[in-house]
């Protein structure tokens, strides 16, 4: 049998493991953002209420991207809410 095999039908490549063949698939690449607090936070709970939203972010590639952007989004309406505070 062979190791590698290519399927015209759907355009992926097969690897044999076993006695099954495995799609070989990558991830794409994802640039990395630092990630803090909120989106730390944020990530405990779409993996623990959220897993489908979870699992589509990952596989696609954008699970960073969107929990750095969370963050971001967060830490900008505490500083706003400290500042109102310190104004009251």
């Amino acid at each position: 049998m062979d190791k590698y095999i290519y399927d015209d039908k759907n355009g992926l490549w097969y690897e044999l493991q076993g006695d099954y063949y495995i799609p070989c698939l990558i991830l794409p690449a994802e640039k990395e953002q630092p990630i803090g607090l909120w989106g730390q936070r944020h990530l405990r709970y779409l993996k623990e209420h959220r897993r489908n939203t979870y699992t589509t972010l990952l596989t696609s590639g954008r699970l960073n991207t969107y929990l750095a952007d969370i963050d971001k989004q967060a830490q900008e309406r505490m500083e706003r809410l400290t500042e109102q505070m310190k104004r009251a």
